[in-house]
């Protein structure tokens, strides 16, 4: 019989991290899993750390050469059996209950996808400081039904909003694979993201638990700190404008959600030609700051409301500085 659940972890250099993540797992309240390890060609201890755990539920599979995490997550789920596929990244952990919980709730739901609030952990610390959630200055109070332009809505670069887009749902396979949704390898960041919109305009149901019982880990060297801002705005820019051109047949019955997607394109390549000038000056580049404020328009935009927060924020750590030394003189 196939397992309820196969967890897949794509993993690259995280010898340090991987042991909770699987331990995290295998300590699950709900036992009926399989977890699908691949190993994307890692130049650390990575694969010696799994090949220690001794449970038949772990399955590790190996990458011939570095293809990044999406090729890793599609390798995953080709090998997945389970009713339900579940994400978890190698240098996170889940709350022992998540995969009880979640299940329990896709199918009293009759969901495609469910997810539930993440705690925000800082590496090295032993305690969250926040869940995403709260983080994002919202809140929210029983299980709420997630449509389309509610995703994209929540998460525009630049605005307030439940950032779901970082969510990490447990799907359907059954959907995942008659819909042939796998995740974008060419998408360097913000994969999670596109799959989920992907699954979303194919009709499926979304819920959304606010609580949470994932861990997310943030740590330098980490894929979403260490990718270059400007690249993965360009990225992100990217992204959005061929995912309008190729998913034009179901966009065209869905007007609230193209224009989601617009206002995050636009968003997006507003602050993308926002800090494309403003590193340059960071760095006194001065000229090369200037010719990319006349290429890109969309900087003065951005800077007409970013100058005055500027402004403010000097202008009260002058003062403060100076209620300082008066106290102190």
């Amino acid at each position: 019989m196939n397992p309820e659940i196969s967890v897949i972890i794509p993993a690259y250099n995280t010898e340090a991290y991987i042991k909770r993540a699987v331990d995290s797992i295998l300590d699950q309240t709900f036992g009926d899993f399989e977890i699908i390890v691949v190993d994307d060609a890692s130049t650390d201890n990575t694969v010696q750390v799994l090949t220690e755990i001794n449970d038949p539920r772990l399955k590790i599979f190996r990458q011939p050469q570095n293809g990044g995490a999406g090729a890793a997550r599609n390798r995953a789920l080709q090998e997945a059996t389970g009713h339900w596929v579940a994400v978890l990244d190698s240098d996170d952990w889940y709350a022992p209950e998540r995969l009880e919980r979640l299940v329990a709730l896709a199918k009293e739901r009759r969901a495609d996808m469910v997810a539930d609030d993440l705690y925000i952990i800082e590496d090295g610390e032993s305690h969250p400081r926040t869940t995403m959630i709260k983080y994002c200055g919202s809140s929210l109070s029983e299980v709420t039904e997630i449509s389309p332009t509610e995703f994209v809505m929540s998460d525009i670069e630049g605005r307030k909003g439940l950032a779901l887009g970082f969510s990490k749902p447990l799907f359907r396979r059954a959907f995942l694979v008659d819909n042939q949704i796998t995740y974008k390898p060419h998408i360097k960041v913000s994969q999670d993201f596109w799959l989920d919109i992907d699954c979303l305009v194919r009709g499926a149901k979304f819920f959304l638990l606010p609580e949470p019982y994932y861990y997310y880990r943030s740590r330098d060297g980490a894929l979403t700190t260490s990718t270059n801002k400007i690249e993965r705005l360009t990225q992100e820019c990217d992204a959005i404008n061929q995912f309008l051109i190729d998913e034009a047949a179901y966009l065209d019955n869905d007007e609230g959600l193209t224009k989601a997607l617009r206002l995050k394109l636009r968003e997006t390549c507003k602050i993308r030609d926002y800090y494309a000038v403003v590193e340059p000056l960071k760095q006194g580049m001065f000229f090369k700051a200037l010719w990319g404020s006349l290429q890109r328009p969309l900087f003065y935009q951005k800077a007409l409301l970013e100058i005055p927060k500027v402004v403010n924020r000097r202008v009260r750590a002058t003062f403060l500085r100076t209620e300082v030394y008066k106290k102190f003189s």
